[in-house]
């Protein structure tokens, strides 16, 4: 397998304001929200459409290959928003072996976008599954096979959350039950496994993520992908970028925190063949974003 670059971006938290969205779509959990996007949240992602455009033009520069988003593409899962989002982004979507996603809770934020199939219809051309016989829920879970040598596993642990005061996902128990299958399934044995999902099963230091804003069942996840051979998990929804290691599975875990958030943005680059993978920090220097090599990790696939 020759070496591949793949790009690991999330939470870049798109929003242009809320075009043709009724009034009383805001009379639930949005109210909230608008409120956070009003004296906060726009602050810190004002600028996230031009750093979406910055992320293309350094894509182009490293020669990446491939590029994976683990989600949260908006801030309250209208279907402008959503919309929008899709439009940015395209540019992304053009790397040589193309663009894997999974969606984010704010992507999922509440029951009318869910119901309504939003993100699919913008977002589901991206989204692929060449093992279909493992579906359970749709495209759910997607596994991709976008060269020899790498799989990509993507698992859907967004949901909508009702309660202003909860943000936590979940990956439904069919989905985990797939995915032990798909692991067991010697297709996957050589490659190097990527499992993507937005939700964080552990923080940076190596525990679990509070009730009300972490993975629920995330100990099951873990427990289930010790049985890839090699790989690692991506991941999203905390806004700083980490790597951390756990006794739980041998799969490294990587948080590319939120790519566009003002004084946080993260990324991570992987380099993967040749018997090797190595996993690069990127960061932003206030004009683009740049590599910080002194830090590179090395994987042992």
């Amino acid at each position: 397998m020759a070496v591949i670059k793949v790009l690991h971006v999330s939470d870049v938290h798109l929003e242009d304001g809320f075009p043709g969205v009724p009034f009383s779509s805001f009379l639930n959990k949005r109210l909230v929200g608008l409120a956070n996007l009003r004296f906060r949240r726009r602050r810190v992602f004002a600028d996230a459409e031009m750093k979406v455009e910055a992320l293309a033009a350094f894509s182009k520069e490293h020669g990446v290959d491939l590029v994976i988003c683990t989600g949260d593409y908006t801030a309250l899962g209208t279907e402008p928003e959503i919309a929008y989002a899709r439009k940015i982004i395209e540019p992304l979507t053009h790397a040589p072996l193309g663009f894997f996603t999974v969606p984010g809770n704010h992507d999922l934020y509440l029951r009318d976008t869910v119901e309504a199939g939003w993100f699919d219809q913008h977002f589901g051309g991206l989204m692929k599954n060449e093992l279909p016989e493992y579906s359970v829920d749709g495209v759910w879970p997607q596994v991709w096979f976008p060269v020899e040598g790498l799989a990509l596993v993507g698992i859907n642990s967004a949901r909508a959350n009702p309660k202003a005061s909860y943000s936590s996902g979940r990956v439904p128990d069919d989905q985990l039950d797939a995915l032990a299958r798909i692991l067991d399934d010697p297709r996957l044995f050589e490659p190097f496994v990527m499992i993507a999902t937005h939700y964080a099963p552990r923080l940076a230091n190596g525990r679990p993520d509070r009730p009300a804003h972490g993975l629920e069942n995330a100990d099951e996840l873990l427990e289930i992908s010790a049985a890839a051979r090699n790989g690692a998990i991506l991941h999203g929804h905390i806004h700083w970028r980490y790597h951390v290691r756990v006794p739980e599975t041998p799969l490294d875990l990587f948080c590319s925190g939120s790519t566009t958030h003002a004084g946080r943005e993260g990324l991570w680059m992987y380099e993967i063949g040749d018997g090797a993978a190595t996993a690069t920090p990127g960061s932003w220097d206030q004009t683009r974003y740049v590599l910080e090599p002194d830090r590179l990790i090395e994987l042992h696939p």
